[in-house]
């Protein structure tokens, strides 16, 4: 479970960076908007779990080191879509930690949402 948990964590933060990347380079304000909130708002629900998670079970300090570049806003946060419904049964049931699954869940269809937006 503590490589999952790692796993989700990294692959998170990550999501940060590249909608970051993306955000800066779009020529559409919704887009820019969309994402803007996605980049602020995962990091910090990131961080809550990971603290959780390391609270009530053990420290974790090996992650991976492999990413891939992502380029369409709109299938990037489909994948992330994906990623969290499949590896969320992966995670600690706890309903703590599957709150801030929840709630990263609901940000990723909000931004989803926004990114249809013109």
């Amino acid at each position: 479970m503590k490589k999952n948990v790692a796993d989700f964590i990294s692959t998170m933060l990550h999501s940060g960076t590249v909608t970051h990347f993306m955000h800066l380079a779009t020529d559409s304000f919704a887009v820019h908007m969309a994402l803007g909130a996605y980049y602020t708002e995962i990091i910090e629900l990131t961080d809550q779990f990971a603290e959780a998670y390391n609270g009530g079970y053990e420290k974790i300090k090996d992650y991976p080191e492999n990413f891939h570049n992502a380029k369409d806003p709109q299938k990037y946060m489909a994948s992330m879509k994906a990623f969290v419904e499949k590896n969320r049964v992966a995670l600690p049931d706890d309903s703590q930690l599957q709150n801030i699954v929840d709630e990263i869940a609901a940000l990723v269809d909000s931004t989803i949402y926004k990114l249809t937006l013109k």
